[in-house]
């Protein structure tokens, strides 16, 4: 190790001395007309630097080391260009002329998110860059987009609003940070998540396997998903999407942008509503009835009742862009607020009648990010967040309820037979004083106050060297009631949790931009705080404060090495620990989730290894090839409890009938696995793309408490989709019926190979093969402002099933409407 520090020292001090000798770049962009292109993309190609052209086509770069360069210089209005150039002087000047697109290109994804797609992608993490441009014109919601891309798999206990885990190649659970914009999403509530946010909302989405960039810092190692929104102020414009198709689904959205030029001043806004009734047909091997001698009927074709879903939210911001003391800053204010019919537990065995959760949230925010801010070089990026949240949960129906018997043509539920009484009588089960579905009656409600601070300050030391100090602050309390009892409400613990996460990276790049390194630690401190009432005098509750400290050191680092012109090796590798959270300690009794006081951190050791290749074998075709190995090893791996005990023939419904869980710790597991992806580009109107994720997440401990070989030893760690393929084809044609409008075609598949539900082998507890298939078309009208789709969703009504063997919804249609209500630049 000291000879390998020693070395790349060595290196960066001869890359530095021979970079000493710097100059500036400037010059202009124009047509051929000589009119000047404004807000085009002008890019240093192998020092991955962009800036835009101003109003009069002008651009700039500071301090660039003396040597051969490719300028790219492209954007909506003209045709890219590529342009070799030399520094060899202290003042460069190369002024460009372009040619102008013709129109028929509208449905390009613009230059400046293709040049930074790549970017990120060739920057050393295992990470991959989805765009929603197309997605946000079809009726998509993004956790369907998600689950398109490869090494993804996002699993869901039903229909519309129902608990969503998401998994990246194994690693799921509190593993996977999700975040809106760099900020953990949990801190906006359940009502505002990426079940509700319409993708015409979002701008990209980085997913992350594995290793995390510092700037995201915080309780993961498994990955991450972040989500960012639109920011972009270039164009004042309003618009606006509404969708309706099966199950009595319907969603809107609306968004709006206005910048003064003259001051800056910006204000940005949108909303959006979706309802579905979730009432889709189950009839697989999951789908049960169940008799009165508690034998289970398995295919029982039925419908799912008391599943309705609602979610309606706001987003507000106002603040400036582009002025001299902020590149942006902004104040905001979301408000969320749904409803959510539970209709079973976390399996299908039995059904519930009564019970549902509201969710409610509001928050303020401020962002605020400025490069070169005193000094160049230097930048900083502070978001923060305050959220107020309140989740309602109510159970107070006693009675048993059983499905609806297959054939009886009745899709509502029935009352759950008893057993036969000493007259032979079989009678529904009585009413239950105090009792609801999932066991006692419960009112309850839960406030949660979060604040939450990431702050990053960056410095380009010299030339491709930067270095980066990151910290998050949390400081989340809790507070139970019971609506039902208020009395008890006195009785419960009060919960504190505050987080300090230091983080601190040194990025390099060396070789003229071929070696890209990222060398990072972090140090985490964690308090927990609890307020627990242990005695009352004189109707006074005395209270005990339990105070705890745990603090914990990461480190890792990333390469990428363009070994090729456009083909990169990229190496990733990270040590890290994950501390146990406020769900795993305290559970959530809204998404049946158990308390488990003595859960332990997890420590985890990631490896990834991959390459992505871009060429041209024609001139108008183009392939991106992709492929990533990982390594990965968990030690008291953090997951949710299956069931170990042992099937009895006819008896099966005993162990199916998971109604909770809580999250538990295996001591040892280990995942190897591999990813690939290969996308077609023909001449920018087709776009096929296929890609698959395969692993191992095996249980590693050889020996039981007692000694004695484990039964469980080298087994698949159970309720895991471990191997999944996904396939898409896209064709746009244009002037179909009409001149300057366009077309565009979809195919998409998606498989899932059959895994098990629980540790036993057993038939009854493994889904089966999945293959879906969905069908759709856009139609953009001539004006560009108006675009309409249509798509058809599992149209072969497979068998689809996610999460402990839940089935998913069969045959969808579904009808969407986008238009420009007002662009106040065209």
């Amino acid at each position: 190790m000291k000879h390998f520090l020693l070395s790349f020292l060595l290196i960066v001090a001869l890359n530095s001395i021979v970079n000493a000798q710097t100059g500036n770049i400037s010059g202009k962009i124009t047509m051929e007309n000589k009119e000047p292109v404004a807000g085009a993309v002008v890019n240093i190609k192998s020092l991955n630097k962009q800036t835009l052209t101003d109003e009069k086509g002008n651009y700039s770069f500071k301090s660039i080391a003396y040597g051969n360069y490719t300028l790219e210089v492209g954007s909506m209005e003209i045709v890219s260009r590529l342009l070799q150039i030399v520094v060899n002087k202290p003042e460069n000047t190369f002024n460009i002329a372009t040619k102008a697109k013709d129109n028929s290109v509208l449905n390009e994804v613009a230059i400046t998110g293709k040049m930074e797609k790549k970017k990120m992608e060739t920057s050393g993490f295992a990470v991959s860059v989805i765009e929603t441009k197309e997605a946000s014109l079809r009726n998509l919601t993004t956790n369907e987009l998600l689950d398109r891309s490869v090494g993804v798999r996002v699993r869901q206990n039903g229909g519309e609003g129902s608990p969503i885990e998401y998994n990246l190649n194994g690693m799921s659970g509190s593993t996977i940070g999700i975040f809106l914009d760099g900020i953990e999403i949990s801190t906006y509530g359940s009502s505002f998540n990426l079940n509700n946010i319409p993708p015409a909302m979002i701008d990209h989405i980085e997913v992350y396997k594995g290793v995390l960039p510092s700037h995201l810092s915080g309780n993961y190692v498994g990955g991450a998903i972040n989500v960012i929104l639109k920011k972009d102020a270039s164009a004042n414009n309003i618009t606006a999407s509404a969708s309706y198709g099966s199950f009595n689904t319907y969603r809107a959205d609306l968004g709006g942008l206005y910048r003064n030029p003259k001051n800056g001043l910006t204000f940005r806004a949108s909303a959006f509503y979706t309802h579905s009734d979730n009432n889709y047909e189950m009839w697989g091997k999951f789908s049960k009835y169940t008799l009165p001698n508690s034998r289970v009927t398995r295919y029982n074709r039925t419908r799912r009742p008391n599943d309705e879903f609602r979610s309606v939210g706001g987003r507000f911001e106002l603040g400036f862009t582009d002025v001299k003391w902020a590149d942006q800053f902004f104040v905001g204010y979301n408000v969320s607020d749904s409803y959510k019919e539970i209709p079973h537990g976390l399996t299908m065995t039995k059904p519930y009648f009564g019970r549902f959760n509201e969710y409610q949230a509001h928050v303020v925010s401020l962002n605020y990010n400025k490069k070169n801010l005193l000094l160049d070089g230097l930048s900083l990026n502070i978001n923060a967040v305050h959220s107020m949240r309140s989740t309602y949960l109510q159970d107070t129906v006693s009675r048993k309820y059983n499905w609806s018997k297959n054939g009886s043509g009745n899709y509502d539920l029935e009352l759950l037979l008893a057993p036969p009484n000493a007259a032979g009588e079989v009678k529904p089960y009585p009413y239950e004083p105090g009792k609801g579905q999932q066991g006692d009656a419960v009112i309850s409600n839960i406030d949660r106050n979060i604040s939450n601070i990431r702050s990053n300050l960056s410095y380009e030391v010299f030339v491709g060297h930067r270095v980066s100090l990151n910290h998050k602050f949390e400081r989340s309390d809790r507070e139970d009631q019971d609506l039902l009892n208020p009395e008890r409400s006195r009785w419960i613990t009060q919960n504190l949790i505050t987080t300090n996460i230091w983080a601190m990276n040194y990025e390099a790049s060396l070789f003229k931009g071929k070696l890209q390194t990222n060398i990072f630690g972090k140090y985490a401190v964690y308090n927990t705080t609890q307020r627990a009432p242990v005695a009352e005098n004189a109707s006074q509750i005395i209270y005990e404060n339990i105070n705890s400290r745990r603090d914990n050191k990461g480190f890792g680092g990333t390469l990428s090495y363009e070994a090729i012109n456009n083909g990169f090796l990229i190496f990733s590798a990270e040590k890290s620990f994950i501390m146990p959270t406020d769900r795993h300690i305290y559970g959530e009794p809204e998404n049946n989730l158990l308390p488990n006081a003595d859960i332990l951190p997890e420590l985890a050791i990631n490896y990834n290894l991959g390459a992505r290749y871009s060429f041209q074998p024609a001139k108008k075709h183009r392939l991106n090839l992709y492929g990533n190995l990982f390594w990965r090893n968990g030690y008291d791996k953090i997951i949710q409890q299956t069931r170990t005990d042992e099937v009895i023939e006819g008896r099966e419904n005993q162990v199916e009938d998971i109604q909770v869980t809580q999250f538990v710790n295996l001591s040892k597991t280990q995942s190897i696995g591999f990813e690939a992806e290969i996308n077609y580009i023909y001449d920018n109107k087709l776009n096929a793309m296929l890609n698959f994720s395969k692993f191992n997440s095996l249980f590693k401990v050889e020996t039981d408490e007692r000694g004695n070989p484990h039964s469980l030893y080298n087994r698949q760690v159970p309720n895991e989709p471990f191997f999944t393929i996904n396939a898409n084809v896209q064709y746009r044609l244009n002037n179909v019926f009409q001149k300057k409008s366009s077309l565009n075609v979809y195919y998409n598949a998606g498989y899932v190979a059959p895994f098990s539900t629980i540790w036993i082998d057993s038939e009854w507890f493994t889904t089966p093969t999945q293959l879906a298939h969905d069908i759709g078309a856009s139609y953009r009208f001539p004006s560009g402002k108006l675009v309409a789709s249509f798509d058809a969703k599992n149209v072969l009504n497979a068998e689809i099933y996610d999460n402990f063997g839940v089935q998913k919804p069969g045959r969808a249609f579904y009808i969407k409407l986008n238009y420009t209500i007002n662009n106040f630049n065209k």
